[in-house]
Order: C-alpha cells, then structure tokens, then sequence
C-alpha cells in the first residue's frame, strides 16, 4: 500500500494551552501556526497532566496506570507504578513497524526507570529503527545527561550545542536518509522535545525577539490572550476568565518587574527555538517530496509548570539518577541554581524555571497546572496536518479527545492492526478511538474521558465534568456552560455526581489505580 501516510507526531514538554500564536499566544510560532492554517485546531484534546504518563498512554494506547506508569519513574513495587513500560503493552513503533513502516524517533523517551540500563524499554527495543535523544526526563540544554544515540550513550559535541536544535537537526537527518535508502517505504517519526521545560535555556538572539513584551505584566497578557482566544472561535465568549493564582501579587505590586519579565521572555525563546526546528522539518519533507502525503500531529505533554525552583534543587540534580544537569558549566563555572531576582536566566550557567505567575499565562484561561486534572493541567494545543487526506483547511475541531486515541488514529489512518500478541507475550486491548471522522467534523466516537494523577481524579462525559483535586472533594462543572471551572454545581446535581463517580469507579478499579494516599503509606 504505497498510499499510507508518512506519520510524524511532535510532542513538546511542559507548555500550556494558549502559547501559541495559533492558540492565542504571543510567542512567535510561525512554523505551526501555517501547520494550524493548512489544517485542523483542536480545542478540547487533552494530555494526562504529566510528562512519563502522558508519553506512556501516547506511545501504547492505554491509559498510563495500564503500562506501569501512574505515577512517574519510580518503582513503588505495585502493578500500575512500577516506572517502567510493562511487556503486556505495544508501542505506536512496533505496531507501525508490523505494518510495514519504517519508525524514527528524535528527543525525550521518559517511560523506563532504567536509565543506564537493561535497555528492554529503550527507544529500539521498542520499535525504532534509529533513535537520537535523552532516556530521561529533565535535562540541561548544554549538557544533557543520558544522551544516546540507538542503544550507546554519547557525549554532546562542539561548543555551539543546544538540545533543541540537536533535536531537529537528527529529525531531519532520518527523514533525508529514509527517502534516500527507503522511498517507497511510509515512516513514522516521533519528534519529542524537551523544551519549554526548565531549566530556562535559550540563545541569546531568541530571547532578545521578546524584550519588552512581556513588560505588561502577568494580568494584562492574560486579558489579551483572552480576547484572541475569543476571536479565534477557541473559546467561548461567556467564559470567564479564571482568577490570578491567589500566591501571586498584581503586576502593579510586584517588587522584580525586570527579573519576572525575563523569565518569560526567556521561556518564549525556548518556544521560539522549537518552532524554528519543526520549520526545518517541514523544510525536510518539502524538499524531499514527503509532504503532501505525511500526517503531521502536534500536541503538549501536560498544561503550563508551575513548579518553582529553589537554591535546594542543586542537591537533586546532584544525585538524581535521571543526570538533569551539571554542576559546573562547559567552561568551568558554577551552575547558579533556583529561582532568585539576582539570576537573570537563560545562560548556561544558570538552572530555573518561570514559576506559578506565568504557568498561570500559560494556561490561560484556565485554572490550575501540570500535575492537576482542572483545565489548566491536562488541556494542550492539538494540530492536525494532511494535505492529502484532510479536506479542511483552517477549521476548528471541538469533539473532546485524549492521548489513548492517538495511536488508535495513526493504525487506523495506516491501515495496520492492533496486534493482540507480541514477541511471543499478549497485549491489553488498545483503549482509544480513532479521530479520524473528526478530521470531516463527524462526531468522535469517544463517550467517556477519565483521568487521575497523584490523586487528582476526574471524568468527562458530554457537557459533565467531574473532578477532584486531592485531597478534596468532587467538583462538578457545565462544560458548555463555563470550561473554566468557576461554578461548581455539584450540590444542584446529585444523579450526575452519583452516575459520573460510579464510572470513574468502575474505571480505576479496571486500570489499576490505587488510591493515593495509600501510595504514599506505602513509601514510608
């Protein structure tokens, strides 16, 4: 079947819902803002709310707990958390490459505990032909650690290197050499980066392109990312803007103006330096007579990070078996880390992150961060390109979709089967529904969402969302009424309550979920 589709699907680490300029941002993102112009936006996609899980229900099609990835990298000796991909799953890779495909990845792996070995959940032992990237999680853009090439691990190389850019340029290499060695073969490529994560790296011409930007203020970008969002169709002009976090100050009374600015001006540029590496991607399947027929998808790991670093962090990057940075610079400086009014970020001799007032911009208009299942931490950008197979060009896509159905999309676009046994072991049934009748706006066959992360624990059916944040109780929202969680009207409904908590239930008792508390006992 020449005809199938090359599939390249791009994953960003950490970024919120409405960064982009196609979603409302200022950030400039020409590359995937002509992506969203040639193709689809979705408005209600959503990720896990965190990094490992979210690449572990992308990757397999379940939802994280299924493939041992509840939590994060740990192992708590528990079905469900034990921090590695368990053998019961089938990667997006392996099932392509049953199908015929030839599979690449470039970037961030995160879904093995075993970062220097066994490699039995490694990029190639789980189905790609070539692999360039980091096996961890966070890392220093200069001198990532964990770095591998196939199954070695290599040191980064020459002085001008940048994680992100490294990303791009290996992407692009396996396209070029795939059509030079595989033509008539379709490739799925997995593009994951790093950035936006912290630590707050970028080159120093990218983040000059936002000074003064942000100088407006944390209240006064929300407005306008708002009325954008408004004007775009995203989102709907009777929902309310959500409250500043009630940690941060009003712009007026912040003490640090010109410290705060720069943090974003320097996340923007991580943003920036991203955009321009998918444009070079792009620029590889042009070039190489690859882009009419590649599905492209675009999506977020989990919203915007409200994590705030301190000085103390330099002790957890010092032991962290996941190598997250150095402690000296290439050129034998000190590393300053945390989170402090006297580093200005973005060097490399610096370590920090942008902290709850601009995560809180970053997932405007919604409430709430990464590790939180309330919009703010699980909604993320989700853009379609086909020019072959897509009609639309330019619309808006509003059916709810989440992570397991990426992968039931891509067999189903590649006319490939979920495979019920694998090497020899069998394989959990795949939990997604392919989007591909909402790429012509017919309704998505999904009917139920469910989520839990640390705790927090919610469940979408149509218009009813109901959600949890630990160690609370339910929340109930209208979704159409208000999708930024202000009005709580769970004591005005008792039956949906009642029927929404029986099947998230019913859901967590299938997937292994246990409760978080008693996780925690656990590891006492």
């Amino acid at each position: 079947m020449t005809n199938r589709p090359n599939i390249i699907l791009i994953l960003n680490d950490d970024m919120g819902y409405s960064d982009l300029g196609c979603y409302g941002g200022e950030i400039h993102t020409p590359n995937l803002d002509s992506l969203a112009k040639g193709g689809l936006r979705y408005t209600q996609f959503y990720n896990t709310a965190r990094c490992c899980p979210s690449r572990a229900s992308l990757l397999t099609g379940l939802y994280p707990h299924q493939a041992d990835v509840g939590h994060m990298m740990g192992d708590d000796r528990i079905d469900g958390y034990l921090g590695d991909l368990n053998p019961n799953t089938v990667t997006i890779a392996e099932a392509l490459r049953l199908g015929g495909y030839a599979t690449y990845m470039s970037g961030k792996w995160h879904v093995t505990r075993h970062v220097a070995g066994p490699k039995h959940n490694w990029p190639v032992q789980r189905g790609f032909d070539d692999y360039y990237g980091i096996i961890s999680g966070a890392a220093n853009y200069y001198q990532p650690g964990t770095l591998t090439r196939n199954n070695e691990r290599i040191e980064p190389e020459g002085k001008d290197y940048f994680l992100t850019d490294e990303i791009s340029k290996e992407a692009v290499r396996q396209i070029r050499e795939h059509v030079s060695n595989r033509k008539d073969t379709p490739f799925f490529q997995y593009v994951a980066y790093t950035a936006p994560h912290w630590p707050l790296h970028a080159h120093a011409e990218d983040v000059a392109k936002y000074k003064g930007r942000f100088d407006c203020g944390w209240d006064e970008i929300r407005r306008q990312r708002l009325d954008r969002m408004i004007g775009m169709g995203i989102i709907h002009e009777n929902w309310k803007l959500s409250e500043r976090d009630l940690s941060v100050r009003p712009w007026e009374d912040e003490n640090h103006k010109e410290w705060q600015a720069r943090r974003m001006e320097v996340y923007a540029a991580q943003i920036d330096r991203m955009d321009q590496g998918i444009g070079r991607i792009l620029d590889a399947l042009r070039e190489t007579g690859q882009w009419e027929n590649s599905l492209i998808v675009f999506l977020s790991d989990n919203g915007g990070c409200a994590e705030e670093l301190g000085e103390d962090c330099r002790n957890w990057i010092a032991t962290s078996h996941e190598k997250a940075g150095p402690l000296l610079t290439r050129d034998g400086r000190n590393v300053r880390f945390g989170n402090s009014p006297d580093i200005l970020p973005g060097g490399e001799d610096t370590y920090s992150s942008y902290g709850v007032p601009w995560a809180n911009v970053s997932n405007t208009p919604f409430r709430l961060y990464k590790h939180w299942v309330h919009e703010g931490g699980i909604s993320t950008p989700f853009i379609v390109h086909w020019p072959d197979g897509i009609r639309a060009r330019n619309e808006l896509r509003h059916q709810p979709a989440q992570l397991p159905d990426v992968m039931a999309t891509f067999i189903d676009i590649a006319s490939v089967d979920y495979p019920r046994t694998f090497n020899g072991r069998s394989i959990q049934g795949i939990e997604g529904f392919s989007m591909a009748d909402t790429f012509e706006n017919r309704p998505h066959r999904r009917k139920v969402l469910y989520w839990e992360h640390e705790g927090n624990k919610a469940v979408r059916k149509g218009r009813w969302k109901l959600v949890c944040k630990y160690p609370g109780g339910w929340e109930l929202y209208d979704m159409e009424a208000g999708r930024t969680e202000l009005d709580d009207v769970s004591a005005d409904h008792p039956d949906i309550v009642r029927d929404l908590s029986g099947l998230y239930a019913e859901w967590a008792g299938r997937c292994k979920i246990v409760p978080w508390e008693k996780l925690l006992e656990r590891r006492k």
